[in-house]
């Protein structure tokens, strides 16, 4: 009971220590000078403008892998894809390769002095260090997410009701909003959650795309970066906070998809 108590204490306490005592003391530091004061910071046009960008571009991020999750996602458990074994490794390649790698990467092919990046400038076209460039960064970090979670359930549901609906004549967009989907929503859902989760965390690719640029490519973790490095901690610790609030309702989302979840798989 004794060795019990003791391992339970020893979580408890590691567990105040990681998570617990940083969270508060950013809801101290938010608030230290007052309710007034936190709404300023929060107020202020670059604050605003840095939360702004961190959500288009989650957004954009967001839609965009989860249209080429699913079809990645259909190729690896199927397999019907020409090389569905490379594809297979590559998604996993974010979890081992360094966000600063990963945006440095981009600027190596899509910056302004390669050939590709030359061609689209003359084209107008500008992917670096603007918000084509942060979407692509954040999109890279996040891509495992959504396929992850569709291969196992998209194997474990098979293709015999699909298969079945098909030889009755049924289209394969109607095949896929009325069998395949309601099989796949909940993985779907936590997937994209996931996603978003990531996405709004996100610090070294898109820090090395965007250049951090003041009211044009800050994002709201380069905000909070910035304004630590410049002693500005009040206005740091109120962007903080409502990313972490945001953190916090995602969690909440998660643990209630992760239980419908398991009811379905039951």
């Amino acid at each position: 009971m004794a060795r019990r108590a003791g391992l339970f204490a020893f979580v408890y306490v590691w567990f105040a220590i990681l998570i617990a005592f940083p969270v508060v003391g950013i809801l101290f530091g938010a608030f230290q000078s007052g309710v007034g004061s936190f709404i300023h910071q929060l107020t202020n046009p670059e604050a605003l403008f840095s939360l702004k960008l961190t959500f288009e571009v989650t957004g954009c991020a967001l839609i965009l892998n989860t249209v080429f999750g699913l079809i990645i996602a259909f190729a690896i458990a199927y397999r019907q894809m020409w090389g569905w074994q490379i594809a297979n490794v590559f998604v996993d390649l974010p979890f081992a390769v360094s966000p600063v790698i990963a945006g440095l990467a981009l600027i190596f092919v899509y910056g302004p002095n390669t050939f590709i990046g030359g061609l689209l400038q003359k084209g107008d076209i500008k992917l670096m260090f603007a918000m084509p460039g942060m979407v692509m960064a954040t999109m890279f970090v996040t891509l495992p997410f959504v396929v992850r979670e569709l291969v196992p359930t998209l194997r474990e549901a098979g293709r015999s009701q699909e298969e079945a609906a098909n030889t009755l004549g049924a289209s394969g967009w109607r095949v896929f909003w009325s069998i395949t989907l309601p099989q796949i929503k909940w993985s779907l859902f936590y997937g994209m959650i996931l996603t978003i989760a990531r996405a709004l965390g996100e610090f070294g690719a898109v820090l090395v795309v965007s250049g951090s640029v003041i009211m044009l490519t800050e994002t709201a973790t380069l905000f909070v970066y910035q304004s630590t490095v410049n002693g500005d901690m009040q206005a740091a610790y109120a962007v903080s906070l409502v990313l972490a609030i945001t953190s916090f309702v995602i969690l909440l989302i998660l643990q209630f998809v992760k239980r419908k979840q398991g009811v379905n798989r039951a």
